[in-house]
């Protein structure tokens, strides 16, 4: 189980409706893009922050390991603002204005992506899956995204197993014994992926698989209260943006 997924299952609002987070954590997402980058994404972001480590229970080493990823990919996208390529100036020169819609970019992308991570840390996605058909998403879809989803996991302890195995025969004390290996688990987890896929084929077949995969969701009810703090923690950051506008250069 991956650290993320393991921390959604205990997470303090384990037990609440995914409507809850989802109005909560795609709120402040939404918020992140439609306002604007100062002061309007700052702020998006500080709340998520202290939503993730406040009330949502998240570590600060745990969101630290999740969120630098995607960090990464935000601040390689605002780089490639601050130059332009061409011009009379030369092949590679600084563009005008690049330092304003980089920052402008990372502030948004930045909490864009914190909003996301406060669905995932709180949500786990065998809660979430199951709930699509009722929102209208095919049952066949649903059905796909379940069995990857298991699958992935399956799949990531295999390799983990392998490498292991590799490491406890020295398949890793030279580089080209490591290249060897890595071939190795190359082709032993495209083997154990189709040979794990037709066992479970036979066994949906054998259980009288009709099209449709049926799993138990735990019976809880959406919080009018939860929602409604949510909603009024989204209208005071938009006021407060649009205050704030005012006021700050």
């Amino acid at each position: 189980m991956l650290p993320i997924d393991a921390a959604a299952h205990s997470s303090r609002w384990r037990r609440r409706h995914p409507v809850d987070k989802a109005v909560l954590g795609l709120g402040l997402t939404v918020l992140a893009i439609s306002l604007p980058p100062w002061p309007g994404a700052a702020l998006v972001l500080v709340a998520a922050l202290v939503l993730l480590l406040g009330p949502a229970g998240v570590g600060a080493r745990q969101l630290w390991r999740a969120y630098r990823v995607p960090l990464g990919f935000c601040v390689t996208g605002a780089l490639t603002l601050l130059v332009q390529i061409g011009g009379p100036d030369g092949f590679v020169t600084l563009a005008d204005g690049g330092p304003a819609r980089a920052g402008g970019l990372l502030l948004r992308t930045s909490a864009a992506s914190l909003g996301v991570l406060l669905l995932a840390f709180t949500t786990p996605m065998s809660d979430l899956l199951p709930r699509l058909v009722k929102a209208g998403v095919p049952a066949p879809v649903v059905d796909v995204a379940l069995v990857t989803y298991r699958m992935s996991f399956l799949l990531l302890d295999s390799m983990s197993r392998i490498r292991q195995a590799q490491a406890a025969r020295l398949g890793h004390t030279t580089r080209a014994a490591a290249w060897r290996s890595l071939a190795g688990l190359g082709a032993t987890a495209f083997v154990r992926a189709f040979d794990r896929a037709g066992r479970l084929q036979a066994g949906l077949a054998g259980r009288g698989y009709d099209g449709t995969l049926r799993v138990l969701v735990p019976d809880v009810r959406v919080s009018r209260g939860f929602v409604a703090a949510s909603a009024t923690l989204l209208t005071g950051l938009v006021a407060l943006t649009l205050v704030l506008e005012r006021f700050l250069p």
